[in-house]
């Protein structure tokens, strides 16, 4: 609205103008700077008289004057406009007013009009300084109110546009002072109004200001830049007053600790400043630090120790150049951290040792003593004990540590240990250290000595010599010195010794009990078993005794063990024939007397006796007419007899069992066979080397009435002289009572045994269960005769037992001997190193042990052997 209103002006103005130009012979238009392009100045065809579209028919335009007028006529319209921009200070500087003189032309006819444009001013110029920034210099010590003249500012502008005023920016030091020169011209002047420090303000940056007349005022600024001048009125100072730094004990030498820094108010010499240590606490600090005396940089020149010097305090100088020189001063501590540099350390500080194996749980073995150099987590120590048993630890107090037993000991199992006490402190990485401890047991007498094995069964061959080592036992102690030392002592046992009368039908006892002592003898350092006197396995099969061990501690303690000793059987007796019996089993009577010379032949060296026994004329072959009863006082291979006919050679009318002496007719007799046959008997046992014995058979040939009453008389005769050892008479009753009197004798036979068959099983499972007695008597002399068809065994040892096997090859036959002992005890512990036996004839035997001797027999060419003959 106000633009339409100015432009509505404007128009009035120009048409006022051109009324009057045209009047005056001259138009002028009036138009201010700066007006827009296309801007009407004044309808100069109109003012100038031209009818509407004259202007252009006659071409109206203006006339270039050498300069650019900025304004144009408009063919169209004929209206003076502004062609481009028009700036009055560019037309006419400072020049007023700014007329500029056009002339139009306009042809048909030709005519000049003189047109007179004034170009109005606008505050369009801001004032404007020489320099953007002027730069003073005072010195710190000038005195409040002195003057520095400054230089004005200029506008472009005219009039009031152009009438300048100044301001400064607000300051406590200074002021501004304005000067009129003229009346139109104003100095300003700067004042100080308060004493300057450099120190404090080094630099004051004023505004000045310059502001036109025009509305609205335009206004210029130049920048004040007021230096202040030093002067050495100020001391270094440093930024801290104490530098606190803290670095590691591990920091070597060359690293840098900190840097000061110290700044001196003043400048130029009077602010460079130099640096030293002054004081060093402790006094050692000398070695560890240096400083840059330029630079304010202080290194290690030595490595740290925590465990040494833990905090560092140094004073430093700062001086500056001045004149005088100026000094000030701060204080750096340096503080040490803790590195875990120091592995813990295990002292012993007392040791108890050795340590006796029955001490109680609780007993303090060792005092130890734990310590670290560092701090902290570093210094805190955490001990134990590896392996963790039997010992363990126990804190005393602080650093203090007692070794205890946990556990009970055994020295016999472990006679030493060896034990690592390890510290373990709690930095990271954490560091370790461990002391070895040796912690020998001693030994006290808590083992008694112990066998190697419960029962020791040796085996012996009778006719030993005297003084002949039999076994050796060894007892294990393991404790050691006297406490381990062991002798040896017959403690218990013996025998039960008895003979046997050889050509007697009854045994006499003699002797009674011998203690175990009186046959042998153990060495009490050596353990060695002695024989003090032969051994007859006839007079002694068993003998079983304790032997003690004994240790030398206090008290002692002792172990026993059971010695069964088997006396194995020589070969040492040669057979014996036996008196008849009281009433013959056989069909004949047979009368046997004792004969020990054996024929020149065969080698037999007792004198010879002569049997008796009467056959009958006619009599079958077969028929048996005499038994020859033998029996050697030895045992197994060595009592089993065999009887050989050893004259009449060649074929006879009679023949011998090989293994039953059984004499019976080869063939059927007759009275060609003569009156009377002398058979020659050799009784052989098995042994090595055999012996033998020999026996003379007469056989009388009667006739069969003569035959049964010779049979009676010799049965009468018998019973009443069975006690004779020389001779002894039988009579054959003949085939028919032979027989009926053999099938009473099987009877009887077969009754018996098997009472004995049930009396054995009652026996043996009775000494299966029942409790036994500590010691065991040996066995009587031998009395028993197993008889069958091949022959006769003799055993001298009860429970005994022999297996007759069949006909056929060569096969083993086996006597099982069966003792009937007590069990023996528990065996004690597993000893912890192993001894050999001493003898391989030692062997251990349990409660009911069988001891088996095989005997090879060979086979014997047509003689049958019974299966399953057993004799007890």
């Amino acid at each position: 609205m106000g633009e339409r209103c100015c432009a509505a002006v404007l128009r009035v103005l120009v048409l006022l103008q051109a009324a009057w130009a045209l009047a005056g012979g001259q138009v002028r238009y009036s138009v201010p700077e700066e007006a827009k392009a296309g801007t009407v100045v004044g309808r100069l065809a109109q003012d100038l008289g031209l009818e509407a579209g004259e202007a252009e028919a006659r071409r109206l335009r203006l006339v270039a004057q050498g300069r650019r007028a900025s304004v144009e006529v408009s063919g169209a319209s004929g209206a003076l406009l502004v062609s481009s921009r028009l700036d009055r200070e560019e037309l006419c500087g400072k020049s007023a007013p700014c007329a500029l003189r056009l002339e139009v032309l306009l042809e048909r006819p030709l005519r000049v009009f003189h047109v007179q444009l004034e170009v109005t001013d606008i505050n369009d110029n801001a004032p404007v300084f020489p320099a953007a920034r002027k730069n003073l210099s005072l010195s710190e010590n000038s005195p409040p109110g002195i003057r520095f003249p400054l230089e004005g500012a200029s506008d472009a502008d005219i009039g009031a546009n152009a009438q300048l005023s100044y301001t400064l920016s607000p300051s406590e030091y200074f002021s501004l002072d304005l000067q009129k020169s003229n009346e139109r011209n104003i100095e300003p002047e700067l004042v100080l109004t308060k004493s300057l420090d450099r120190e404090t303000i080094p630099v004051h940056r004023l505004v000045l200001t310059a502001s036109d007349g025009g509305r609205p005022s335009l206004t210029g600024t130049m920048e004040l830049v007021i230096s202040v001048l030093d002067t050495n009125d100020n001391a270094p100072q440093f930024n801290q007053s104490m530098y606190e730094v803290q670095l590691p004990e591990s920091a070597v030498a060359g690293t840098l600790v900190t840097r000061v820094n110290a700044t001196d108010a003043d400048e130029g010499i009077n602010s460079e400043v130099t640096y030293a240590v002054t004081n060093f606490i402790p006094p050692s600090g000398r070695d560890v630090i240096s400083i840059n005396a330029n630079t304010g940089e202080i290194h290690l020149t030595a490595a740290l120790d925590f465990e040494e010097v833990n905090i560092f305090d140094f004073r430093i100088e700062a001086r500056d150049k001045g004149t005088p020189p100026l000094s000030g001063h701060c204080k750096v501590v340096l503080e040490v951290l803790d590195v875990n540099d120091n592995a813990p350390e295990v002292w012993v500080t007392s040791l108890s040792v050795p340590v006796p194996e029955d001490a109680s749980v609780g007993t303090v073995v060792a005092l130890l003593s734990v310590s670290d150099r560092d701090s902290g987590e570093n210094g805190r120590v955490r001990c134990w004990v590896w392996p963790a048993s039997p010992f363990g630890l126990e804190a005393t107090f602080a650093g203090s540590y007692s070794l205890v037993l946990r556990e009970a000991l055994d020295r016999e199992r472990v006679s030493e240990y060896e034990v690592e006490v390890r510290a373990e402190d709690g930095g990271a990485p954490a560091l370790r250290a461990s002391r070895g401890l040796r912690v020998p047991v001693s030994d006290v007498n808590d083992n008694a000595p112990a066998f190697a094995q419960a029962v020791y069964t040796v085996l012996a061959r009778e006719n030993n010599a005297a003084g002949a080592e039999l076994a050796r036992l060894w007892a294990r102690d393991p404790d050691e010195a006297g406490n381990g030392r062991v002798s040896y002592s017959v403690w218990e046992g013996g025998a039960g010794v008895g003979g046997a009368a050889a050509g007697s039908s009854s045994s006499s006892s003699g002797g009674g009990w011998r203690p175990a002592s009186s046959y042998v003898s153990v060495d009490a350092e050596s353990g060695r078993l002695w024989a003090l006197q032969p051994l007859d396995y006839e007079e002694l099969q068993v003998l079983q005794f304790e032997v003690r061990a004994v240790d030398a501690g206090q008290p002692p303690l002792s172990g026993n063990a059971t010695v069964q000793l088997f006396v194995l059987d020589e070969n040492d007796n040669a057979p014996a024939l036996l008196p008849p019996a009281g009433s013959a089993p056989e069909a004949g009577a047979v009368a046997a007397e004792a004969a020990a010379a054996a024929a020149a032949a065969v080698g037999a060296g007792s004198a010879p006796g002569t049997l008796w026994a009467w056959a009958a004329w006619g009599a079958p072959a077969g028929q048996v007419v005499a038994k020859i009863r033998a029996v050697d006082a030895d045992s197994g291979y060595n009592a089993w007899l065999r009887y050989e006919l050893w004259e009449p050679r060649g074929k006879g009318p009679f023949r011998v069992g090989l293994y039953s002496g059984e004499v019976s007719t080869a063939r059927a007799l007759d009275e060609a066979d003569g009156p009377r046959h002398r058979l020659l008997i050799v009784v052989r046992d098995h042994g090595e080397p055999a012996r033998s014995a020999t026996a003379t058979l007469s056989v009388s040939l009667l006739e069969a009435a003569e035959a049964a009453l010779a049979a009676a008389a010799g049965s009468s005769s018998s019973s009443s002289s069975s006690s004779l050892s020389r001779s002894a008479v039988g009579v054959e009753l003949g085939p028919g009572a032979a027989s009926a009197a053999t099938n009473v004798w099987l009877v009887v036979a077969i009754c018996a045994v098997s009472s004995l068959f049930l009396l054995a099983v009652v026996l043996y499972g009775a000494s299966r269960w029942a409790p036994r007695a500590a010691v065991l008597s040996g066995p009587g002399p031998t009395t028993l005769v197993c008889a069958s068809e091949v022959g006769s065994w003799s055993y001298s040892q009860r429970h005994s037992r022999s297996l007759c096997v069949a006909d056929g090859a060569a096969k083993s036959d086996l006597m099982v001997f069966s003792p009937n002992f007590p069990p023996p005890p528990p065996p004690g512990p597993a000893p912890k190193d192993t001894q050999p036996e001493p003898s391989a004839l030692l062997d251990t035997v349990s409660g009911n042990t069988l001891l088996a001797f095989t005997l090879s027999l060979p086979p014997l060419p047509g003689v049958a052997r019974p299966l399953g003959c057993s004799c007890l």
